[in-house]
């Protein structure tokens, strides 16, 4: 599964950035199973698999099936691009905070100073700091390709809804978040760095790629949480390049300042002094982490269907923390380590007043309000147990309360899935009972690839779905099956198959769905949209072409054109 990296982090790091670097521009002083083709389901079987007598034709269907979804596969293709440049984009950030930590900021005017005095010549200095910068960039791309290396693009895809791990990185950032608030340093072997320190004197290239090496060491416990925090994000994104771009993003922006101050080495005298602020810095940061750990906790929570974990205990928490951050910043709590705020500067009245509304308003989620602009983040709307929201339609009632109804009276799968369940809408989770479903009722299928922790997923839900023109053509022109593929819902025996497409062993509800995405529609990104009539075919429009699922489109009315071609071509 692709995640998009989170919108909201993205402009929530852009503000701390800007907020930070307004601070310090003020004086020292002023701060303190199946064989189907691509055109019928009629041979859907989850649970044979194929014999050696059967191999050949399996071979041509498979062959049919691939070059029928050549213009899907371009399709998906669109997405990738977008979620590199948000990983690039996150990791410019990170480093550019970085470059304020008290572990980096003062080694800037010593480290330009060494380079300018050391190389004899303003264009050697130059040329020595332009190498110290590229390695820089060196290190930190080589750390992503390792992470790459290591787990693969397959393991990287599966870190995303892995319980394991999202525990594992639960715990990695809540430690993280604890070191920026001071309890402790987490630092590398101080051997290593003398090592790499005593390569550094050896003069050329390589003593300046050990003296990088050094810096990469020495700061580690300012650049450690951001680091890791970037990793885990950029590896869970399942994008083989991921980690890479990340770094590649956080290493520019570190190298940047000791290059671009080389060149323009009297711009060191418009810099602010070290001080206090540098700590208040890692502090904010310290709350953010803690902050941004709680998404990985609910994703476990959501897979496993542990249902304790709730959107208002989740924003809770979340409005505890950023009023601890506001009153921070106001100077009315700090740490051992703070220095005091005799007075309340401009640049934190400013960040305190970005946090403090942001807290307020949280405070209507708790009783059911969207919060469409951090919907993506929390848990879904349905695991809140106290909401006065109102449905788009105007009534929290069932859609299968009034119109035609199926008779099939037992939903396959339903009781899985109250916790992402969109309500008012008439919700199938299982493919050959949404078939006789379209049948009864003469409606198409639309199937909704989704996932517990899809983030775009719940964008596509808050954002687009509760316009009320999509919302109606759903609940009632449309029989919606949502084919939750992260569900680590044990299949039975009897069910468990070994995919033909795959070769895998599908022993999950969310394996079973991932390999019918895949292998029917080659895609394995959620969200994914698809139109069938009710013999589970792809349907045409008025021009003869294939209607193409869709990914995840914010655009109202270009998924609403999609959604009424699907309608159109199943009267016709």
């Amino acid at each position: 599964m692709k995640l998009t990296a989170p919108r909201f982090l993205t402009r929530y790091l852009l503000i701390l950035c800007l907020a930070f670097a307004a601070l310090s521009a003020l004086p020292v002083n002023a701060r303190a199973g199946q064989k189907a083709d691509t055109a019928s389901s009629a041979d859907v079987q989850f649970t044979s698999i194929p014999t050696k007598a059967d191999s050949l034709a399996a071979f041509r269907k498979k062959q049919d099936s691939i070059k029928k979804a050549k213009p899907i596969v371009n399709t998906v293709a669109k997405e990738a691009p977008k979620s590199l440049w948000e990983i690039f984009l996150i990791g410019l950030l990170g480093g550019f905070t970085a470059v304020i930590l008290p572990c980096i900021y003062p080694l800037l005017p010593l480290t330009v100073s060494f380079f300018t005095k050391k190389a004899g010549s303003r264009a050697k200095g130059v040329s020595q700091s332009l190498i110290y910068g590229l390695s820089i960039i060196v290190i930190y791309v080589a750390l992503g390709m390792i992470i790459t290396i290591l787990f693969g693009s397959d393991a990287l895809n599966e870190l995303a809804t892995n319980g394991i791990f999202n525990i594992f990185f639960f715990l990695l950032l809540v430690v993280f978040g604890i070191s920026f608030l001071g309890a402790f340093e987490i630092t590398l072997p101080s051997s290593l760095a003398n090592k790499l320190d005593a390569n550094s004197d050896k003069g050329g290239i390589s003593g300046i790629f050990f003296m990088a090496a050094t810096l990469v060491v020495v700061s580690f416990s300012c650049t450690g949480p951001i680091i890791g925090t970037l990793l885990v994000d950029a590896a869970s994104k399942g994008d083989r390049l991921g980690p890479a771009v990340g770094m590649l993003g956080f290493s520019l922006a570190l190298a940047l300042p000791f290059t671009a101050f080389a060149l323009f080495p009297s711009a060191l005298k418009s810099l602010p002094k070290s001080g206090g602020w540098l700590n208040s810095v890692k502090v904010i940061l310290g709350f953010l982490e803690l902050a941004f750990a709680l998404k990985f906790l609910s994703n476990v929570d959501l897979a496993y269907h542990w249902n304790w974990f709730d959107r208002e205990i989740f924003l809770s928490l979340w409005i505890a923390i950023g009023l601890l951050m506001g009153l921070y910043l106001l100077g009315k709590i700090k740490f051992s380590h703070d220095s005091d705020v005799p007075y309340l500067t401009i640049p934190r009245t400013f960040l305190s007043i970005i946090v403090f509304a942001f807290v307020i308003y949280m405070v209507p989620g708790l009783w059911g309000a969207p919060l469409k602009s951090i919907s993506a983040f929390l848990p879904p709307i349905a695991t809140q147990d106290f909401d006065l929201s109102q449905i788009p339609g105007g009534s929290a009632t069932s859609a299968a309360a009034s119109g035609p109804q199926s008779s099939i009276k037992v939903r396959k799968y339903a009781g899985n899935y109250d916790r992402i369940k969109t309500r008012g809408l008439d919700t199938w989770y299982d493919y050959e009972q949404a078939l006789q479903v379209s049948k009864e009722l003469h409606k198409p299928i639309m199937i909704d690839f989704t996932g517990f922790n899809c983030v775009n997923c719940r964008k596509m839900e808050a954002n687009v779905w509760s316009d009320p023109r999509v919302f109606n053509h759903l609940k009632n022109d449309f029989v919606l099956l949502q084919l939750v593929v992260d569900d680590k819902a044990e299949l039975p025996a009897s069910e468990q198959f070994v995919s033909d497409y795959s070769g895998k062993k599908i022993v999950s509800l969310g394996n079973k769905w991932s390999d019918l995405e895949a292998k029917r529609f080659n895609s394995n990104s959620q969200p994914y949209y698809v139109l069938l009539d009710s013999d589970g075919n792809l349907m045409t429009d008025k021009s003869g072409q294939v209607i193409n699922p869709s990914p995840a489109d914010y655009d109202v009315d270009s998924y609403l054109k999609f959604l009424e071609s699907g309608i159109a071509a199943y009267k016709k």
